[in-house]
């Protein structure tokens, strides 16, 4: 699957950066409905809401919602944040780290 567009203006790095997360974020959403399926429970209110509409509107908001997160980011090219600069890599780079904490989280309730 090649995405031309994304790789042409942003590069190769931050295409991967912006795939992988998109694939955590459909690792938690399935790792999230067997957790969910097993007797536990959704902790975000927001997406509780929406997991109680169904598990295809759960997964399709929740992609939306990353997939909004993303390119909001991919449309700035550095952030201010309390006198700080912090760049899009930087970003990117922490989405992926909080994701993938969530995802081994979730790994080891289901083990």
């Amino acid at each position: 699957m090649s995405f031309p567009a994304l790789q042409t203006h942003h590069g190769a790095k931050t295409s991967i950066m912006v795939l992988f997360i998109v694939f955590l974020c459909v690792l938690d959403a399935f790792f999230t409905l067997e957790l969910i399926s097993r007797g536990a429970r959704e902790l975000n209110p927001l997406m509780d809401y929406y997991l109680k509409k169904g598990d295809m509107t759960f997964f399709v908001v929740k992609y939306l919602m990353t997939s909004a997160c993303l390119f909001i980011v991919l449309s700035i090219k550095e952030l201010s944040l309390f006198g700080n600069r912090i760049s899009r890599r930087l970003l990117l780079l922490s989405f992926i780290g909080f994701m993938g904490a969530v995802v081994q989280w979730e790994l080891y309730l289901l083990s």
